[in-house]
């Protein structure tokens, strides 16, 4: 926030490549000198700060390892630190060889797996309803691994309530291929485990590795570069939505030997005349 007085009531959650993660108060960093400031101390050779991110404790930490597995933690798991100059705490627990490639803070919203396995199923078929697809022309949406129990019917404004506070989770592959997720697929584990699948692990030979997962927006869209030099740019609303352990489609054909080596969100607001023309033509 601009008003550096309220500062002093959001935290900051930092983290690593090799899956460490520390919280500090954001009004650590309000003085910063001119030949800057420490911020977090790196204990392995080779780690690297690969996210921070302003965080309160409503907020969930999503780490995402480019192996194809994931950790979904309360931001509460990991304590206030005190000092700057210190290395933080185990956020997900990876082979040697693996490497953590994004993290994000998505809103907690407590509800438990019956009420998320029946939102899935109701926000899908609102889809397909809208898209004009009959029931069994699309993969269905539905919780991975988790122990449902008995199908509970949701109310309208509970329905509305949780439709207000989904986040689409993109995940995108080395060789291009990606989808959409909700954020109530990614179930609330503790820190410091191996935690879950956010893709179909059995065919990495097949799709490559994971190089993004972030949250996004129905009006977003996505820039997709290549080791090669090849970028293309994507409406994220065209990318299919899918369970987080499956596959995906191909959102980037990419050439024989090639690979996605970078993806990042653009955001951009609808311009005045892109508005003036929505309202002419009634829509």
């Amino acid at each position: 926030p601009a008003d550096e007085t309220s500062w002093g009531e959001l935290d900051v959650m930092f983290a690593t490549t090799r899956g460490t993660v520390r919280r500090n108060k954001l009004s650590d960093f309000v003085q910063v000198n001119r030949n800057g400031k420490i911020a977090m101390k790196l204990e392995e050779e080779g780690d690297e700060i690969l996210g921070v991110e302003t965080c309160t404790d409503n907020d969930d930490v999503l780490l995402t390892a480019s192996s194809g597995q994931c950790i979904r933690f309360s931001v509460g798991d990991v304590r206030v630190f005190q000092s700057r100059n210190s290395v933080g705490v185990r956020g997900i627990t990876m082979a040697e060889t693996d490497r953590i490639i994004s993290m994000s803070v998505i809103e907690n919203v407590d509800a438990p797996p019956a009420e998320r396995a029946a939102y899935l199923k109701r926000a899908a078929a609102e889809r397909r309803l809208a898209a004009g697809i009959a029931a069994g022309e699309e993969e269905e949406i539905a919780l991975t691994n988790e122990e449902v129990g008995e199908e509970t019917e949701l109310s309208d404004e509970r329905y509305e309530f949780l439709k207000a506070h989904e986040k689409y989770v993109l995940t995108v592959t080395e060789f291009g291929y990606g989808k959409r997720s909700s954020s109530y697929d990614f179930r609330l584990t503790g820190r410091g485990g191996k935690g879950i699948r956010a893709t179909d692990v059995s065919k990495v030979a097949e799709i490559g590795r994971l190089v993004a997962t972030f949250p996004v927006g129905n009006d977003d869209q996505i820039m997709l570069v290549s080791d090669g030099g090849t970028v293309i740019r994507v409406p994220v609303n065209g990318i299919r939505f899918a369970s987080r352990a499956t596959k995906g489609v191909t959102i980037f054909n990419t050439a024989e030997g090639e690979k996605v080596v970078s993806v990042e969100r653009i955001s951009e607001p609808q311009s005045d005349e892109e508005s003036e023309e929505t309202v002419e033509d009634g829509c």
